[in-house]
């Protein structure tokens, strides 16, 4: 036998139709017209088969269908199940096919043909109470249909919610795969030049073992100087992913930040800027990922929430960490990065984590407090620590 797992919810809505099966029952007591020359024993049976028809409401989750079979045959000769053979209509209405439906409401309705055809011959009290049966028997069946169709929508929203979900997962899946793959490619496109001429000059090297002191000491510096360039090179690849077109511009640094910001200005922009602090620049790779975080944020800004003031906050030290905040008030709607439907899906902010992870620190962003904030933190060395880095 399959159990049904009930929930509170769901025990307190069995409650809820049992007190209304026992209060139809205990109003219709008073009511429905019976027979005068009813005996005391088929009435007090009548009453029995109305508790027990009301204590069956419990069951309407495990057998709807035999329970409303039932309860409408019942209810034929039994004048107190009426507010059970609603509970069950409507339950067979709301959680049943459509077939199986229409079945329960032709047994239902099967009677009205013959009421309506001897109805000039009921009394008026008894044609009162047979048309209120069959128009709460309707009221009952509407409800339980809206309540499927309802539930049924709730359901198709949810399912859908959960598959644009599972797309904005995979959409950001595959946004770090061809930033990294992004990665692979600079990496070869740069450090291929550079170790070609390290192979080239070692190979003739080896070659020629008898070459002249002067010419070795140039190889070995051509060497010394390709191998230098390549380090640096690939630090700046797996520090930061530049597109084709910067391959030959000079990279901002952080004391770039006050241009960027004139020039936002210039534009209309309203942008207050406090920092960066004074005293010695942090590494290139850190400057250039925060003015890239900044750039990005800005651009946010400027798309997602056109004429709002934007404030930039670049904090930090030495030998701790370089802090980048970017902030302003959010717009009507998703924020953005949100919802895979606003523009451009996100795909930048999840650009700027991957640049701040590779360049070993932390990036978050999303709506707090009614504003939209990225906030940034790179690691900042020391200024020695930095210059051995550099020179290794």
């Amino acid at each position: 036998m399959r159990l049904i797992h009930r929930t509170r919810r769901d025990w307190a809505a069995d409650l809820g139709f049992f007190l209304f099966a026992a209060c139809f029952a205990a109003v219709s007591s008073q009511s429905v017209p019976v027979a005068e020359d009813l005996s005391p024993v088929w009435r007090a049976a009548d009453q029995v088969v109305g508790g027990l028809g009301c204590a069956a409401v419990l069951l309407r989750r495990r057998w709807p269908v035999p329970l409303a079979v039932a309860l409408l045959l019942a209810g034929t000769l039994a004048h107190y199940l009426t507010g059970p053979a609603l509970v069950a209509v409507f339950t067979v209405a709301a959680t049943r096919p459509w077939r199986v439906t229409g079945w329960v409401a032709a047994l239902a309705f099967a009677p009205l043909p013959a009421f309506l055809w001897r109805l000039p011959e009921v009394p008026e009290d008894r044609a009162g109470s047979g048309l209120t049966y069959f128009a709460l028997i309707a009221g009952a069946i509407g409800w339980g249909l809206f309540r499927r169709s309802r539930q049924q929508l709730i359901d198709s929203l949810r399912e859908r919610a959960e598959l644009a979900e599972a797309d904005a997962e995979l959409r950001a899946e595959r946004a770090r795969r061809e930033a990294r793959e992004e990665i692979a490619r600079e990496m070869h496109d740069v450090l291929g030049h550079r170790l070609s001429l390290l192979s080239v000059h070692a190979g003739a090297l080896e070659f020629n073992t008898g070459a002249p002191r002067a010419e070795v000491a140039r190889a070995a510096g051509v060497i010394r100087d390709s191998a230098h360039l390549a380090l640096r090179d690939l630090r700046e690849v797996v520090g930061v992913l530049r597109g084709a077109t910067e391959d030959e511009r000079p990279q901002p640094e952080l004391a770039d930040l006050a241009r960027l910001v004139a020039e936002a200005r210039a534009a209309g922009a309203r942008i207050e800027l406090t920092g960066p602090p004074d005293g010695p620049a942090p590494p290139p790779v850190v400057g250039r990922t925060a003015y890239r975080i900044v750039q990005e944020a800005l651009t946010n800004a400027r798309k997602h929430a056109p004429g709002a003031a934007v404030a930039v906050r670049v904090t930090g030290s030495p030998a701790d960490r370089l802090a980048v905040e970017v902030h302003n008030a959010l717009p009507p709607g998703p924020a953005p990065g949100t919802t895979g439907r606003s523009k451009g899906g996100g795909q930048g902010l999840i650009g700027l984590a991957e640049r701040a992870r590779l360049a070993g620190g932390e990036l978050k962003a999303g709506p707090a407090d009614g504003r939209f904030r990225v906030i940034a933190w790179l690691p900042w060395p020391a200024a020695d620590t930095a210059s051995a880095a550099g020179n290794t």
